[in-house]
């Protein structure tokens, strides 16, 4: 069952255009370096988890995909392995959905310490923005 919690299901993502569009359009976000995170509270009622996430990294700074998809992955198994703790405990209590989209905007590539240390603040500034 511990190793349940540690999974990053298809679910969590989030891939459906015209959610995406709607938390563009009327999400929050807030910049911590090297992510921008925009969030916006879900209305959807099916959705089976507190959260569902986009990570994003830009081709305008990273030409070659390689470079683009190995950021991606550190920033999703900083995520996948910090999340419940950090992240949906919290949520859950408060009975909270989101939606949340983690753009990368640094300029070089980072270490995977480095990423998983900014994601967890990540999580800490995101519940205070929703506190507000």
């Amino acid at each position: 069952m511990a190793s349940k919690i540690f999974n990053f299901q298809k679910e969590e993502r989030l891939c459906s255009k015209k959610l995406l569009d709607e938390l563009f359009k009327n999400g929050s976000s807030f910049l911590l370096y090297p992510f921008r995170v925009t969030w916006l509270l879900s209305t959807n009622n099916d959705q089976k988890f507190p959260a569902q996430v986009v990570v994003g990294v830009p081709k305008k700074r990273f030409k070659h995909s390689v470079d683009r998809n190995h950021i991606k992955r550190r920033i999703k198994e900083a995520y996948r392995l910090n999340k419940e703790i950090y992240f949906y405990q919290n949520l859950n209590q408060n009975s909270i959905k989101i939606i949340l989209a983690i753009n990368y905007v640094g300029k070089e590539a980072h270490d995977y310490a480095f990423i998983e240390k900014k994601m967890k603040l990540v999580f800490a500034e995101n519940l205070k923005q929703i506190s507000k």
